[in-house]
């Protein structure tokens, strides 16, 4: 963010929503979300931005397990096997929603917010990805804030809109 950014209040998942439409409006693409620890707020943050309607497609929020298999076609027995929070159902999840939306990108969010631990993955444990024309790419943030479930939550959204803007730029403007 510049000091622009910052004297008109934008906070840094605002200012990633904006740079993202801009870039994404500029490409003629489209994005949608499939959402779980983030519980839509992924979506919100892209749905507030201005020119959302031109780029957003929409999103699902698959909090249950059984909704990323039914909805989004996660694979049950990657789920039985490896539980929700795993770095191949994030990939998965942004597979299905960019195939049900019709999306030039699908972004997923899946991973441990607490207060307990899941399918034996500590709270604070998020995975990310996304999914495109030319694959996928997925990540897990740093560990977070163990208890704080709003902080994780955000640093979840703060990084699946960061992977997206990094997926768009072309490799020479990632250095």
């Amino acid at each position: 963010m510049d000091s622009a950014d910052v004297g008109r209040g934008l906070d840094r998942v605002e200012f990633l929503a904006r740079q993202l439409h801009a870039a994404l409006v500029a490409a003629g693409h489209t994005v949608a979300v499939a959402e779980s620890l983030t519980a839509g707020r992924l979506g919100a943050a892209l749905a507030e931005a201005p020119g959302a309607s031109r780029t957003f497609r929409g999103g699902v929020i698959a909090y249950q397990t059984e909704v990323k298999a039914s909805v989004l076609g996660v694979d049950l027995s990657l789920l039985s096997a490896e539980g929700a929070v795993h770095a191949d159902v994030a990939v998965q999840m942004a597979e299905g929603v960019r195939r049900l939306m019709d999306a030039s990108y699908g972004l997923a969010t899946t991973g441990v917010a607490g207060p307990e631990t899941q399918d034996g993955e500590r709270i604070g444990t998020v995975f990310v990805a996304v999914d495109g024309a030319h694959g996928n790419v997925v990540v897990e943030p740093g560990p977070g804030e163990a208890g704080d479930r709003e902080a994780i939550q955000r640093r979840a959204v703060v990084a699946a809109l960061e992977l997206l803007r990094d997926h768009l730029r072309p490799p020479q403007e990632q250095r």
